[in-house]
C-alpha cells in the first residue's frame, strides 16, 4: 500500500518512517513527490479538524491513501490556547523564543498548582474510498516559569514533564521521540495501516 504523508518537513518525514518500519508492504511518499499540491488551508478548530482537512486534502489531489497530522499545545489556565494556533501563536514573524516568552507572560499569575498542560497530536487517515481514521495522543506537563534546555523546539523550553524530571528540552530526541504526543499518535496509526495492509 502507498500512503502519502501530508508534509514535506524531513524531520517529521524520518520519524514517521521509523514508527511506520514494522507494517510491511507500506510504502511512504511525502508532498515533495507532488510538486503541484496546492497549499491548504487550517481552517478547522480542533488539531482532528485540521488533520482531517489536510488528510483529505491530499487524497482527492493525489487519488491515494493519505495521512496528515495536527498537533500543538493545550494549557488549562489559557481556556486551551494556544492550541491549534501552537504554530503561529502572536502573529506571524515570532520566532519559537518569542512565542514562549508571550506564553510565559500570559501565565506570570498563575500559580505553580493551575500551570497544567499537555500537548496533542491528532492523525487522520484517508482513503479513496471516502473511509477515514483517525488516532490521538497526548503528553501531560506543566508549564515552567522559563525555558529550560537545548533540544527539541517550539514550546519543549517550557513544557515541564514531571515523569521525566525535566523540561522536553532537556532530554535528546530520540527520548521525546517515545514518549511524545505525536509518538503515541503514530504508534496508535501504525496499528490502523496494519489493519488495512
Amino acid at each position: 500500500m502507498k500512503l502519502v504523508i501530508a508534509t514535506k518537513n524531513k524531520n517529521k518525514i524520518a520519524e514517521i518512517k521509523h514508527k511506520f518500519s514494522s507494517v510491511s508492504g507500506l510504502k511512504l511518499l511525502d508532498l515533495s513527490a507532488f510538486k503541484d499540491m496546492p497549499d491548504i488551508d487550517e481552517t478547522g478548530s480542533t488539531f482532528l479538524e485540521n488533520a482531517v482537512l489536510k488528510a483529505r486534502a491530499v487524497c482527492d489531489h493525489t487519488g491515494m491513501p493519505s495521512m496528515a497530522d495536527d498537533s500543538g499545545l493545550v494549557v488549562d489556565a489559557l481556556g486551551g490556547r494556544p492550541g491549534v494556533l501552537s504554530a503561529r501563536y502572536g502573529g506571524p514573524g515570532l520566532t519559537d523564543s518569542g512565542r514562549n516568552e508571550l506564553l510565559l507572560g500570559e501565565m506570570r499569575d498563575v500559580p505553580d498548582s493551575t500551570r497544567t498542560a499537555r500537548f496533542v497530536c491528532s492523525i487522520a487517515v484517508c482513503l479513496p474510498d471516502g473511509r477515514l481514521f483517525d488516532a490521538e495522543g497526548r503528553c501531560e506537563g506543566t508549564i515552567t516559569r522559563q525555558p529550560s534546555g537545548d533540544h527539541g523546539f517550539g514550546y519543549d523550553p517550557v513544557f515541564y514533564v514531571a515523569s521525566l524530571g525535566c523540561t522536553m528540552a532537556e532530554i535528546p530526541l530520540e527520548e521525546k521521540n517515545k514518549i511524545s504526543h505525536r509518538a503515541i499518535a503514530l504508534e496508535k496509526t501504525a496499528l490502523i495501516l496494519k489493519g488495512l495492509a
